[in-house]
Order: structure tokens, then C-alpha cells, then sequence
């Protein structure tokens, strides 16, 4: 009797890494500062500079 062949099964896909600063978003956020005492009122988005908005981690 012939063996049967057995192709192996292919490795698991992985998640690719996040990025530590945005956590994977692709966006931080900025304080955004007003007035003469430069007093602080919210926060604006931007991109991470780290991932470029990707967010996967780079080597």
C-alpha cells in the first residue's frame, strides 16, 4: 500500500507588531494651548510620526 503524502500546514499569520506611541492608531494626540497664560483647552490629532500612520512598529 502507497503512503499517502502530507503537505504541512501553513505557519499561523501573526499579527504585525503595534506601534508604542500611537498604539497602533496611527494618531497621537497634542495638548493645544490658548490665551496669554498659555492655559491648556483640549487636544488635537496627528499623525505618529513613528509608524507614519501605519501603525505597525518598524525594525
Amino acid at each position: 500500500m502507497a503512503t499517502k503524502k502530507r503537505t504541512p500546514r501553513p505557519a499561523p499569520v501573526s499579527d504585525p507588531a503595534k506601534c508604542g506611541p500611537c498604539n497602533g492608531t496611527g494618531e497621537v494626540a497634542r495638548p493645544v494651548h490658548v490665551g496669554r497664560k498659555r492655559r491648556p483647552v483640549g487636544e488635537q490629532a496627528g499623525i505618529c510620526l513613528a509608524c507614519f500612520g501605519t501603525g505597525e512598529a518598524t525594525n
